[in-house]
């Protein structure tokens, strides 16, 4: 149990962070979660026929609705796992073919520039030009999938905490149906 101390400094604490204040900040901060593509929609038609056929699978000759529910539950964060690992594979295989996920841009913004052009004000400035980072690549395989690997290991981590959460969702959902069919109709 938490002190009053602690309830104090907790408080503080949360008072500090209260996510962006600016409009562009609270914007950009909205769109998180669509940053990798994994939040698409899934209520088409396709998403949930492939989902009640595997639900179905999963909870066999079954006629309960409680089973159904949770062989319902198990699908979709399967389906969830699925998607996740997909994605991990293209981001490696396009690394693999082109030599980065995104392309690195020389200046993000007209500021840069101006900033970078103000810095060698006196001379004429020579802007330096973009790396051919397909040409950076090892030709042969391993080092070839290695060193795509290597490029994308920051957007890997990142999927990562996806693949995670699905798969506890599965692991909470698969425990459940278990349950369910163990003690019957008293969960």
């Amino acid at each position: 149990m938490a002190s009053e101390r602690q309830i104090a400094a907790n408080r503080r604490n949360a008072r500090k962070s209260t996510g962006p204040r600016s409009g562009a900040g609270r914007k950009r901060a909205s769109r998180n979660a669509y940053r990798h593509g994994l939040t698409c929609i899934t209520s088409t038609a396709a998403f949930a026929k492939q989902l009640d056929k595997l639900a179905r699978k999963i909870a066999g000759d079954s006629e309960d609705a409680m089973v159904l529910e949770r062989a319902r539950a198990i699908a979709q964060a399967e389906l969830d796992l699925a998607r996740v690992r997909r994605a991990k594979v293209a981001l490696i295989e396009r690394a693999s073919a082109f030599g980065e996920f995104d392309p690195p841009r020389s200046f993000t913004s007209v500021t840069r520039i101006i900033r970078f052009l103000n810095a060698f004000y006196p001379g004429r400035v020579a802007l330096p030009k973009p790396l051919d980072s397909s040409a950076t690549m090892p030709r042969q395989e391993p080092g070839r999938s290695a060193e795509a690997i290597r490029r994308v290991l920051p957007d890997l981590r990142k999927l990562d905490r996806y693949e995670r959460r699905a798969a506890a969702q599965r692991e909470r959902a698969v425990l459940d149906l278990c349950d369910r069919i163990k003690y019957g109709n008293s969960s």
